[in-house]
């Protein structure tokens, strides 16, 4: 059996996917519950779902030919150069990954009481050119909004396909061959079909429920990827002073910093053969088993700001401005 089917490759197979599905998933039912139908944009849609097709595609195309490189070099060399530095790559993914859902994240909320002022801000984006507006970043700004739903999923498969891919490489290395195909088809048709199932769940959900159980869904993924950035950062840091991959060492001593540990528990690792279903919960929520406190602050000081973000917004909301700022200070600038 174990010459068939290596556990390890379909658990991290499919914790990748998984991710990658729920972002994909929510995006495509989002769209379909505010464009598609009857007198809606029918144009505007197809565009958008477009962009998160390419996205994903041009994603997965990248990580292939970069974990192609990455591999070949490992031969090449005898050196994993991916292994050297693969933390901090993993923590700015993760971190982008991140910032992206939190911006996306408000503006999804409020399209149900905005559906009809929001379909017209997407369509005026998508169809207007990108200027270079009043400098660089007026550009970047405009130039994001327009392909919003193309980045967030390109940049998410290469956070994951990257990741995973490169895993399947080192257990090829070191396990039969025969053990390898089984388990990503597996792990690729699971993910993908729990994907689908939140997509049909999603799109035929009704708007505003849809809205928030999407929007409380995504705000979970982020919060656990910007605590992960942070646990990475600290990890790569950690294996330069070890001299290599101190999830090698098991769940023990050596195993981590002991001087920025909060808690640590001698199980339920989810970076070490798998992970199992541990990983997945990384995956999702950021679990992870050596807590420090870098890891911990970020993922209290995210929520922090996030409460912080919509009690902004809904104080806008009934006073037409931003708190400590004066609504004569408001006028004066609309005028």
């Amino acid at each position: 059996m174990l010459e068939l089917f290596s556990v390890p490759v379909f658990v991290v197979v499919f914790r990748e996917t998984l991710e990658t599905a729920i972002i994909v998933s929510v995006l495509l039912a989002f769209l379909k519950q505010t464009l598609d139908g009857s007198h809606r944009d029918a144009n505007l849609y197809k565009t958008l779902r477009t962009q998160v097709w390419a996205g994903t595609a041009t994603g997965f195309a990248v990580c292939a030919i970069a974990s192609g490189i990455i591999i070949g070099t490992f031969y090449i060399l005898g050196s994993d150069t991916w292994a050297d530095h693969e933390y901090y790559y993993e923590g700015v993914f993760s971190l982008i990954s991140a910032i992206i859902i939190t911006i996306m994240g408000g503006a999804l909320l409020r399209v149900g009481k905005m559906e009809d002022k929001w379909r017209a801000k997407l369509s005026k984006a998508i169809e207007e050119p990108v200027v270079a507006g009043h400098g660089k970043r007026a550009w970047l700004i405009n130039l994001f909004e327009k392909y919003a739903m193309f980045v967030l999923p390109c940049i998410t498969v290469l956070r994951e396909g990257i990741e995973g891919i490169v895993f399947v490489a080192g257990v090829s290395f070191s396990a039969p061959a025969s053990a390898v195909p089984l388990p990503v088809i597996l792990g690729l048709t699971l993910g993908a079909l729990v994907g689908y199932a939140l997509y049909r769940g999603g799109s035929s959900a009704k708007l505003q429920y849809f809205l928030v159980a999407s929007t409380c869904l995504l705000y979970l993924v982020a919060a656990g990827l910007f605590s992960r950035a942070i646990w990475l950062f600290e990890q790569q840091q950690w294996n330069k002073v070890v001299g290599g991959d101190a999830a090698e060492l098991g769940d023990g001593p050596g195993s981590y910093d002991i001087d920025r540990s909060i808690w640590h528990v001698n199980c339920c690792n989810p970076q070490l053969n798998g992970g199992g279903g541990w990983a997945i919960l990384n995956a999702v929520v950021g679990w992870n088993n050596s807590a420090t406190y870098g890891s911990v602050l970020a993922y209290n000081l995210y929520w922090v700001f996030v409460i912080a973000q919509f009690t902004a917004m809904t104080y806008k909301e009934d006073h037409g401005h931003w708190p400590l700022v004066k609504a004569k200070e408001v006028h004066a600038r609309t005028d």
